[in-house]
Formats: structure tokens, sequence, C-alpha cells
């Protein structure tokens, strides 16, 4: 087998969608058993669904961490590097470890191709790896989120997880999963296990009736949350604090160190697993015993990028990136405008309803200023495009700068005592954090 350094396995994984195509799951199957099956190493809990999933898994690290458990996190995408898709204790995976687990799985790959089997994908090549490196790292739990859809997604390989949790459903990706609601349930719906519990977001009805009718005929123990069980009591600009008509939580203010009232919904999925995987498995917690409160103040240590998070003061950086993201988007950036003036640095990729992300932005708020930017490779859309868009929908002046990091500096720079929204894209999420953290070196 070649040799390769850290930099050309990354290289060598961002090539693969050009030569190979989407696989079956027995693929992936294959894959793991040459590898000796990593992913039975160590228990998991499966979340799928339009958004909020990685938002989930990090709630559930952070209180499976603050318990004791050497936590594994596998996500994505990834914001700056890919090394972010593999975290333990949410470090992320160091260059040299995360070559070691390429270079297992490129011989795995190697010798299945000779077999006649596919090469695998993009995402097949990392969710191997990373499985492989949680069970080097002797992982005590693996909070794991799907990459697309959930039926034919990879990590739908995982056949016994402890816990299977369904985020929001919404429309995104539809050319894959249907164009649907109900067909995009029944998609997500396909990580659900015989047997296994699971807990799921019913604020859609639709998609609700999807979901437990597919629980019920696997024999899986169902916990709806429904937004009726969740009221928010304070907010400010940096985070929500809510109550949840759900035991034992019911006398325990929680609160999300985030500005989002869609994080509410993803606090309160992770709380109602948490409670459940550490009923069902007390041995979880022996390192820290977690009572309630303990769990309420996880959810309060929570970090994760980009998503309505405040990286500098009075600048809220936000992955949303499709109809239904944009629209819990706005209803942040609404209630920050009733206070105070807002601006806004957007992005979007060629494959999302752009168009229709601008219409609803310019309809529902009013921006000091906006600037547009381009990000996004061989998806991007110019920076001149997008500002064309915005213009035939408000009056408020607009600027086109190509590159993020000066569109970034721009808006910095007009901002004044508004709060900056940066918006439409993880691309663009990715390339403020990036420009963040060469600030900080």
């Amino acid at each position: 087998m070649k040799k390769y350094t850290y930099r050309e396995a990354v290289e060598y994984i961002n090539e693969v969608p050009k030569f190979t195509k989407k696989n079956e799951p027995g693929n992936t199957a294959e894959l793991l058993r040459r590898l000796a099956h990593p992913e039975k190493a160590f228990r998991v809990i499966h979340v799928a669904g339009t958004n909020g999933k990685g938002s989930v898994c990090a709630f559930l690290e952070s209180v499976f961490r603050e318990a004791g458990c050497r936590t594994g996190l596998f996500t994505s995408p990834h914001l700056v590097r890919i090394n972010e898709r593999f975290q333990v204790n949410r470090d992320p995976v160091t260059d040299e470890d995360f070559l070691e687990a390429f270079l297992h799985v490129m011989q795995a790959t190697e010798d299945m191709v000779e077999d006649g089997y596919s090469h695998p994908t993009y995402f097949e090549l990392l969710f191997a790896a990373g499985m492989w490196y949680f069970r080097q790292q002797g992982i005590d739990i693996l909070l794991c989120e799907t990459g697309l859809g959930g039926r034919l997604d990879a990590t739908n390989t995982i056949e016994e997880p402890v816990l299977s949790v369904i985020t929001s459903i919404s429309f995104d990706h539809m050319e894959y999963l249907g164009d649907t609601i109900r067909q995009i349930a029944a998609e997500k719906a396909g990580i659900i296990k015989a047997g296994v519990p699971l807990v799921y977001d019913a604020s859609c009805p639709e998609a609700a009736g999807v979901i437990r009718q597919r629980a019920r005929k696997l024999g899986s123990p169902a916990v709806a949350w429904e937004p009726c069980m969740s009221t928010v009591t304070e907010r400010t600009q940096s985070s929500v604090t809510f109550r949840m008509e759900y035991s034992p939580f019911c006398d325990i203010p929680v609160t999300v160190p985030f500005a989002a009232d869609y994080q509410v919904a993803n606090a309160s999925l992770a709380l109602i697993a948490a409670d459940m995987a550490l009923k069902r498995y007390p041995d979880l917690s022996e390192g820290h015993p977690m009572t309630v409160s303990d769990i309420a103040d996880s959810i309060a240590e929570t970090v994760w990028r980009g998503r309505m998070e405040e990286v500098r003061k009075d600048v809220i950086l936000d992955g949303a990136h499709n109809e239904d993201g944009i629209r819990q988007f706005l209803k942040t950036a609404e209630r920050i405008a009733e206070e105070k003036e807002v601006s806004l640095l957007f992005s979007a990729v060629g494959d999302k309803h752009w168009k229709t992300m601008i219409g609803r932005i310019c309809e529902s708020v009013h921006f000091r200023s906006v600037v547009a930017t381009s990000v996004g490779g061989s998806r991007r859309i110019s920076a001149d495009e997008l500002a064309r868009e915005f213009r035939l929908h408000t009056d408020s002046p607009v600027w086109a700068l190509p590159d993020p990091e000066d569109a970034y500096r721009k808006a910095r720079s007009i901002q004044g005592d508004s709060v900056l929204l940066c918006c439409g894209s993880l691309y663009l999420a990715g390339a403020i954090e990036e420009l963040l953290e060469e600030e900080t070196c």
C-alpha cells in the first residue's frame, strides 16, 4: 500500500467524490467487518433529523462527559478542519491519529476493491476511520450523527444503539430523500431499530405520524417531545432559559448557551435522551452519579460552534442553510431586532433555495446593512449575484465582496452599534471561524 502523509490522506479523501458513487449500507458493513467491527466496541446513541442533530449530539456529549464517561463525538460537516469530525472528550483527533486510522481503513479498502466491492465513498471512509479511532481510544459512549437521511446512511450499519433520536423534520436534500415530509420522515425513521428506545421531535404532525408508526411496527418504546412541553422563561442575546414539563426535569430551569429558540427543542430532546440512557445503563454515570440539576448544568456548558454562536461581542454566527433553518434563524433575528439594530453577512451555495431564503430574510427583518460574499467551491454563487437578489427585496445598502475575509472585515467596519448576524451557509460559518482562530493565534 502507498505511504501517505496526513495532508495526502486528507487530499485523497477529498478527491473520493470524483471517482465513486453512493453505496448501499452493505458496502459499509463489509468495510467494518474487515476492520473487525470497531463500532461494536462501545455504546452508541444514534441521531438523525433534518436540523439540530449535531446540536443534540453536542448536548448529550456534554452530559455524558460530566457523568465521567470517555465520550466520542462523530459529526458532520466540519467547519474548519476535517479532524473536527472525530472528537474524544471534545478534543478533535490529532493529525497523527487521523493518519493512522486512515491507513488502516485504506488497507481494508484496497482489499475490498480487489475482491470486487465498490470503493467506499467520502463519508464511508470517514465513518470507518472514526469507528476505528474510537475503538483505539477506548471510549465508553459515542454520540453519532447521521450524514444524509438515515435508512441508507453509512452510520445505519450500527446495529444495536442504546438509543435512537430523531430531531426536527423539514425539507432538505429532496433529490435524495423525497419531496414530501412523509417521504423524508420515512428515510429518517430508517434508523429506528427493533426494541431500541426512541426519542423524537413531534412538532410536525405529519412527520411524527410516520415516525410513531415505524416505532410501533418495530416494538420500539418511543417518547415524543412536543413544543408545548418546553416553555421559555428568559432570553438574553447569548442564551435562552426554559422549563420542561417532563419528569424528572419539571422544576429545573435549563439554560441553553445559544441565542436561538430552536435550541430549546434540541436541548429538550437531549434531556429526555440522557435521562432514558442513564436509567437504562446506570453504569454510564458510575464515575459521577448525575442528578437532574447536574444534567441541566451540563446543557448550559455545551459548546457547539456555528449554531447561533456569539463569536465576538455583537457578532452572532449561524450555519442555517436550508428553508427551515433560515426560518428558525429569523425568529431569533426578529427578537434581537426588537431591541437593537441588526446587520447581515450572508452567503449561500447553489443547490439551496437561496433566492427564497433571501426573500424571507428581507421580509422578516430590516437590516442596517447587508454584505454578500461567496463560498462553497464548485457550488458557490457569486457575491454579485447574491447582492443583486438582495437589492430586489431591500432598500438597505448592500455590498458584494467575493472573499469571505474581506466581506467579514467590511461587515465589521460598517456595523456600528448593531448586532452583526452571519448566516446562509456552513461554509461561511467555517470561513469566519477559521479567520477568528487566526486572529487569536
